[in-house]
């Protein structure tokens, strides 16, 4: 950054939710020297009551609120709508309308589950939406209120998020093998595994480009406003995602995964059978190269 810009960084404020989670928690590392940080979590923030929102969001007054906190418990959200609709829902329109009133930027985050699974190839932003269950839906709505809001926004979505901490695909199988032998894991199911810290570093990439904007921030996020694709590149399916967690944790006796139909896996949450995401919006409008999933898996596993 110029000293004009390093100035500028200096007065900003940026609000970040959820940082106990696995991506708040990674954003927190990944926006220092950016400006002021302040981060709340649960404790601080109770997000289903829109009056505690509007309360920290008046009291912190910021410049960037970054929303990674949601109700990610896919399977549960279908027996608990209300509450996933209150996080995923609620929350950000209260975030968007804050952030409106204070001429401040909202940085939030959506997912693959808002399209139903049947393109042929990548997702792009602009194809449309057709959520198979109550998470993706919700999340959706979301996406929906932020737009209505006329906040400037930043929507990134993003696929199968793991790291080294909280309740994810990564650490579900390290635990599961050290207990068997074998594993049966859908195979045909295809996405694209995000690392945590690669949604935290390219995250923290966009808004450095905003606070650094010789235009100002507020002129850069109007401009850039709307919803980005955001996740590791290539693509393979769970039982792939599975085999390369076990090789590149190096395992002396890792289990035989079994490649098996979603058919042969019931769950309460339909899951859409193409998750990938095309992400030439976010290298074309920020010059952000997402790395391959490989390599960003080989890179948690080398930092836990």
């Amino acid at each position: 950054m110029s000293g004009a810009a390093t100035t500028a960084a200096a007065g900003r404020t940026i609000l970040v939710t959820g940082v106990s989670g696995q991506v708040g928690f990674e954003l927190r590392r990944a926006l220092q020297g950016l400006g002021r940080i302040v981060t709340v979590d649960r404790a601080a923030l109770d997000l289903a009551d829109p009056a505690s929102i509007r309360a920290c969001v008046g009291s912190v007054r910021p410049d960037v609120i970054v929303n990674p906190a949601a109700y990610t418990a896919v399977d549960q959200a279908e027996r608990e709508a209300d509450a996933a609709r209150a996080i995923n829902v609620v929350a950000p329109a209260v975030l968007a309308e804050e952030a409106k009133r204070l001429g401040a930027l909202l940085v939030h985050y959506s997912t693959d589950y808002v399209f139903d699974g049947t393109k042929a190839d990548a997702y792009r932003e602009d194809d449309a939406t057709n959520p198979q269950n109550v998470y993706g839906a919700t999340k959706l709505e979301g996406e929906q209120a932020i737009a209505a809001s006329g906040a400037s926004h930043l929507v990134f979505r993003t696929s199968w998020v793991y790291g080294t901490r909280g309740r994810n695909f990564l650490l579900t199988m390290l635990k599961l093998a050290r207990e068997r032998d074998e594993l049966r894991i859908v195979a045909d199911q295809i996405g694209a595994p995000t690392w945590s810290a690669t949604i935290a570093a390219l995250t923290a990439s966009v808004i450095a480009q905003g606070v650094g904007s010789e235009d100002g921030l507020a002129a850069w996020a109007r401009r850039k406003s709307g919803i980005y694709h955001l996740s590791a590149s290539g693509s393979t399916s769970w039982a792939g995602f599975a085999e390369a967690i076990f090789a590149e944790a190096r395992l002396e006796h890792p289990p035989r995964v079994v490649p098996i139909p979603a058919s042969e896996y019931p769950v309460p949450a339909r899951r859409p059978a193409n998750s990938r995401l095309d992400v030439s919006k976010l290298a074309r409008e920020f010059g952000l190269v997402a790395p391959d999933w490989r390599e960003a898996l080989s890179l948690c596993l080398a930092s836990d």
